[in-house]
């Protein structure tokens, strides 16, 4: 990562602008002398617990703020949280209703949208409308698999080849040792990564209808726990995971291959519906995809696409996801091409939608009533979701595109954030 020289000369001149070097440093110094006040350690998110731990921090005559914490009931959240000291509260606005005709999802799916960014919701809104009155954007999944990643050290490649051939030859045995961790996870496939003397397991599982991060990583515990009791071939050390996984990060293994759910959505929109809904037209939308794709391509990006990321996290937040997986579920492809009866194609391809209906946040109240307002809650309807967010994400790139190749992006900002 370089710095501009005339950056880091201002970034200089900043620092020595008032203080001397020896200030600086000292200042920028390890300060161990200043006292450490930790938290209250009391578990639980009952209100004793949670206005001790705020007392720790402000003192204590002063309550809990109202809006952090107003006397509801704290222990639903008990599972999901520590050193709890309320809730914030995120707007949630409903985009849709947005017609999906996938391999799992069928019908028309209201989309909870959980955003502090004015303008999103309305742009979402649209894009579900314009895809809806042109019958709906198929979706189908086209691959599934969660990764967990241990990684191994020996003293020698040979002691690696020998441990990876033991491994290969008791893929069953390990297959048997995670399923004693899961009722609903399956290791797949353990795929293999060398790097001279080190050796990283790719463990593939299925997760049901979770995301899956903590059941792959129980039952990779216990199958590399089998691997270390059981091998003639000891390692130096080992970690359960190598940051080989893709875990809640974009990397080129992840978009090649797939993390979560592989989804894919289409849909033929009409000239006439595009004219009317987004004021401009199939030309000037495919105009600006192939010139927003050659930006993506210079600037390095992972996949090329305007902004998944917007309505995933906000789609996400809403329904009890982890919010921080948008980091690898806003990775994917997106196209346009004009058709000969000035018809738009356009489509989606998101190979990482890590997203689950069970387990996590999603049996919070206010989450399980989101994905209950999809009809998409409990277990069965993971597979549902994924497609939905696929489609969602697409009704998003066909909002946003329309908008700027009709040039009015800047102003529908500027009316619904800035002027309202």
């Amino acid at each position: 990562m370089t710095q501009n020289a005339q950056k880091m000369e201002q970034l200089a001149n900043t620092l020595l602008h008032d203080h001397s070097s020896e200030e600086v440093c000292q200042r920028l110094a390890p300060d161990t002398a200043t006292p450490y006040k930790r938290l209250s350690n009391i578990k639980g998110s009952d209100p004793e617990a949670m206005r001790s731990r705020w007392q720790t921090v402000v003192g204590q005559e002063t309550p809990i703020p109202r809006p952090l914490y107003d006397g509801e009931n704290m222990e639903v959240y008990s599972a999901n949280i520590e050193n709890c000291i309320g809730t914030v509260k995120v707007p949630v606005g409903l985009a849709g209703p947005l017609r999906v005709n996938g391999s799992f999802a069928q019908g028309d799916y209201y989309l909870p949208l959980a955003t502090t960014e004015a303008a999103l919701v309305a742009s979402y809104h649209r894009g579900a409308v314009v895809l809806s009155k042109a019958g709906g954007c198929s979706a189908v999944i086209l691959a599934e698999g969660v990764t967990r990643s241990p990684g191994f050290a020996f003293a020698s490649i040979s002691e690696m080849l020998l441990f990876a051939h033991w491994v290969l030859t008791h893929k069953e045995s390990l297959k048997e040792a995670a399923a004693k961790t899961t009722r609903f996870g399956i290791l797949e496939n353990i795929r293999f990564a060398a790097q001279g003397s080190h050796l990283y397991l790719l463990c593939d599982f299925t997760t049901g209808d979770a995301a899956g991060q903590n059941m792959v990583t129980i039952a990779t515990q216990a199958v590399c726990d089998f691997v270390i009791a059981q091998t003639p071939v000891k390692p130096q050390y080992w970690f359960v995971e190598a940051n080989a996984s893709g875990d809640k990060k974009a990397t080129a293994q992840s978009f090649t291959t797939v993390r979560g759910k592989k989804v894919t959505a289409e849909a033929v929109i009409p000239g006439k519906l595009i004219e009317r809904f987004l004021h401009t037209t199939p030309e000037k939308m495919v105009q600006y995809w192939q010139m927003s794709a050659l930006g993506g391509v210079m600037t390095g990006t992972i996949g090329v696409q305007g902004h998944y990321a917007n309505g995933l996290a906000a789609l996400f937040i809403a329904c009890g996801q982890d919010a921080a997986c948008v980091a690898e579920a806003a990775v994917g492809i997106t196209r346009f091409a004009r058709l000969d009866d000035n018809a738009l194609y356009v489509s989606a391809t998101l190979p990482n939608m890590i997203v689950g209906t069970v387990g996590g946040g999603t049996k919070l109240p206010s989450q399980q009533a989101a994905l209950e307002l999809m009809g998409l809650a409990g277990a069965g309807h993971a597979k549902a979701f994924a497609e939905v967010c696929a489609a969602a994400a697409l009704a998003g790139e066909i909002s946003i595109i329309g908008s700027l190749s009709a040039g009015d992006f800047t102003k529908a900002h500027d009316d619904l954030a800035r002027k309202r």
